[in-house]
């Protein structure tokens, strides 16, 4: 089980994604960017799969990162 943060353009698109998770039963949590990572509206959504779940998140989803122990690997960011 990996451990993912998506950052969004909007709180309203964080807690879309937050819902969309949680009713697939993936174990997530709403949290403040960390500051290692940037973010436009300041919430990410943290959450535990084998994939990065991309088909859940919100269209105005900013970025993905795989969350390791020595830090953040980006594995998508929008073209927007």
């Amino acid at each position: 089980m990996n451990r993912y943060i998506a950052t969004f353009y909007t709180h309203l698109s964080a807690l879309l994604s937050f819902q969309a998770l949680q009713n697939a039963d993936i174990p997530v949590r709403m949290l403040p960017v960390p500051r290692a990572l940037s973010s436009s509206c300041g919430t990410c959504v943290q959450f535990s799969a084998e994939t990065d779940c991309r088909a859940l998140l919100d269209t105005d989803t900013e970025a993905i990162y795989l969350a390791e122990t020595t830090g953040y690997i980006l594995l998508w960011r929008s073209e927007t």
